[in-house]
């Protein structure tokens, strides 16, 4: 008779169905036997909810099937008081599985920066923009949006024959395009751009943070927390704040 130890490498070791092994040892009274496949179902419970879910987040990538290329954007820091909003374009493979994806607002940071790392593994292409506090001040925050948008589409190594935004559709971009609402939680390419965007601005902020000190740009990014608003009082603006944003902190 195996160990209960052998029969947990078994299952660990298992990459496929684990339906064979549940049958095999469903009969085995050990208490830790049973233990192990309650543990594992559980597990292949929360996969195949999970993968249900990622199907669910795939109607407009299924619609738009016969493009080969098709390309999820969004972008994040448009309310900040400092900063600059940054926008991510990304085409995935159609046949790309990233568990956990979803809109970056509803991911942990932990969960943020092991996505970042998946998407840039598996993703065909990712282009980044951005439009800094300056910019911001002058051409307006909707404006400069636009603008890192099409950045981030002119950065990407093909030419994408969709796109699926957030919300938006983006002038200037012969492009078809297509706007969701709350895109980032109904694509799955959105989120990819959502997570990519996130990532890259929070790594920037966190970096300002190391020679701006004092007004808590790692932990607020640049948000107006009442911490950040009260140290904008007492110290004064910074090079990255954006002026028409603080007109009435300072």
């Amino acid at each position: 008779m195996k160990s209960i130890s052998e029969i947990r490498t078994e299952f660990e070791a298992c990459r496929g169905s684990r339906a064979e092994l549940y049958e095999m040892y469903a009969y085995d009274t050990r208490m830790g036997v049973q233990k192990l496949i309650q543990k594992y179902q559980k597990q292949d419970e929360k996969l195949a909810n999970e993968r249900l879910r990622l199907k669910q987040m795939r109607p407009y990538e299924e619609k738009y099937s016969h493009c080969d290329y098709i390309c999820g954007i969004d972008e994040v820091g448009r309310g900040p008081l400092a900063g600059p909003v940054v926008a991510a374009a990304v085409i995935l493979p159609k046949d790309a599985e990233i568990l956990y994806l979803n809109d970056s607002k509803k991911l942990s940071a932990k969960r943020r920066e092991e996505l970042y790392d998946e998407i840039q593994e598996k993703a065909i292409a990712i282009g980044i923009g951005m439009a800094g506090p300056a910019r911001i001040d002058e051409i307006n925050i909707l404006q400069a949006t636009y603008e890192a948008m099409r950045q981030a589409i002119g950065q990407l190594s093909v030419e994408p024959e969709v796109l699926l935004n957030d919300a938006v559709t983006i002038p200037e971009v012969v492009i078809p395009q297509v706007p969701i609402i709350k895109g980032d939680a109904k694509s799955v390419s959105i989120a990819a751009a959502s997570v990519i965007a996130k990532v890259t601005r929070d790594r920037l902020m966190e970096e300002y943070d190391q020679v701006l000190a004092g007004y808590g740009f790692a932990d607020n990014k640049g948000y107006g927390s009442a911490a950040h608003i009260a140290a904008l009082r007492k110290l004064g603006p910074t090079p990255i704040h954006r002026r028409t944003f603080i007109k009435n902190f300072v």
